[in-house]
């Protein structure tokens, strides 16, 4: 997810949606699934797939993240830093899947989203993966409901870094906090020399809290 990646759905919608970068809405509020071929006739290989669930944090906290990390690139141009077109957290990697079981995916994931209330969030702090001194990857957190154990990834390194200043520069970080609101179903292209390319198959809205009774009770006239 560098400066090179690219792609429709995911990558591209950032420059035109005013709410995230992942996907269009549809008027119903649902995505319209694109990019899943139909079942291969018997005989004929089916196509292999590498698919993840998202969920894209809003513009304005984008930029704000986005802001922050400017000057830290600048001081570390030996990482491959992720492009902000292409931030997104990701909830569940689902690896290699072929376009019959994706197909079915669909639904399964429409039926999830109607299940699960959109939750707060917010991005904080920083670390590496496997370890700050010998990192591969350079992520910051998420503080929030407890759901949501993943991270947004800032950079990886080509080699095994000491990010162990850039962890810290970023430790007391406490974003904005944001409603995750619906989730994505994304394809992901690898390419040999340039970063990976994202296409959005789905998307589907989370449910918010039915609201309560207003002030007067139930009846809505006051005693």
């Amino acid at each position: 997810m560098g400066n090179e990646a690219r792609g429709a759905g995911l990558l591209g919608e950032h420059a035109r949606s005013q709410r995230t970068g992942l996907v269009r809405r549809t008027p119903g509020g649902i995505s319209k699934p694109a990019g899943i071929k139909k079942p291969a006739r018997s005989g004929e290989p089916d196509e292999l797939m590498r698919l993840f669930v998202a969920i894209a944090p809003p513009v304005a906290v984008l930029d704000e993240l986005d802001a922050l990390a400017g000057p830290l690139r600048t001081g570390r141009q030996d990482l491959r830093w992720t492009s902000r077109e292409a931030w997104h957290v990701t909830l569940a990697f689902l690896g290699q899947v072929d376009g019959s079981a994706a197909a079915r995916l669909l639904p399964r994931l429409e039926r999830a989203a109607r299940r699960h209330h959109a939750f707060r969030l917010a991005f904080s702090g920083a670390g590496a993966f496997p370890a700050a001194t010998r990192a591969n990857v350079l992520w910051t957190g998420l503080s929030g409901d407890r759901r949501a154990l993943p991270h947004l990834t800032l950079a990886r390194c080509r080699m095994p870094a000491d990010v162990t200043g850039l962890v810290a520069a970023l430790a007391g970080y406490q974003g904005p906090p944001w409603t995750a609101d619906r989730i994505h179903l994304v394809r992901s292209r690898l390419g040999a020399t340039e970063q990976p390319r994202y296409t959005t198959l789905g998307s589907w809205p989370l449910r918010f809290p039915d609201p309560g009774p207003g002030p007067e009770g139930p009846g809505g006239q006051g005693s």
